[in-house]
């Protein structure tokens, strides 16, 4: 059995990709939820409109300071590791949020758990991003680590990883195949603009750098306005 652990919206987007290959293949999955995102919007939706196996228990840890809410996961999903441990074989952990950081720290000390990595060897060689601790410890504690690309590859061997290293292409690009002709069907997207235009641009701003740094926040804001195109920019509960 292989149990996944998730709790932000990209990992849910990108675990209904990874799941239904996992059904396809007949193998056995749990999910575990952390509860890291929680408010509709950024959870039940995309189990409802794509297609997620429902979960089998919600952690509920809700939003805390980073200490707070990676050792509440910690403990809780330890007591579920202890509950299943004689049918787990593999914990499948994804990308770089306090999720993957618990799941993997209590993974590794309950061997012979595999710890399995997906976007493994990502960096943006910023320590003060608490993204990128988690997604080095936890590349250091994997068994296996699948890569998006061959940069990835490349600096996971130059860190002298221990786990087996894959380059196996990027989940969320699968995500779009899967998912851009469902959301061609049901969605227009000329009727979610707020302006008319053949060409925009779509911004992104959610790094507590940026958005919990009023300077930081205002000199992008006024460089999205002095850009040719108009821009789109989603603005959802972190923000």
């Amino acid at each position: 059995m292989i149990v996944t652990i998730i709790g932000a919206r990209p990992q849910f987007v990108k675990a209904a990709v990874v799941s239904k290959a996992l059904q396809d293949e007949r193998i056995e999955e749990k999910i575990i939820h952390t509860g890291q995102h929680y408010d509709e919007r950024m959870s039940n939706i995309f189990w409802e409109e794509l297609g997620i196996p429902p979960y089998d228990v919600n952690l509920g840890v809700g939003s805390q300071r980073h200490g707070a809410q990676t050792a509440e996961m910690i403990q809780k999903i330890e007591l579920y590791f202890v509950d299943h441990q004689d049918k787990i074989k593999g914990i499948l952990l994804y990308g770089d949020t306090n999720s993957t950081l618990a799941g993997s720290i209590v993974a590794s000390k309950m061997k012979p758990f595999k710890v399995i990595h997906i976007e493994a060897g990502l960096r943006s060689f910023n320590r003060h991003m608490p993204e990128e601790i988690n997604r080095i410890v936890t590349d250091h504690l994997s068994d296996i680590l699948f890569c998006s690309s061959d940069s990835s590859v490349q600096q996971l061997r130059k860190e002298s990883v221990i786990g087996e290293i894959y380059e196996v292409g990027d989940v969320m690009y699968d995500a779009v195949k899967t998912f851009g002709p469902i959301a061609d069907r049901s969605v227009n997207l000329a009727d979610l603009l707020p302006f008319d235009a053949d060409a925009f641009l779509l911004a992104t701003i959610h790094r507590p750098a940026n958005t919990d740094n009023p300077e930081n926040l205002s000199n992008i804001i006024d460089t999205l306005g002095a850009l040719d195109l108009p821009c789109l920019w989603p603005v959802h509960p972190r923000n």
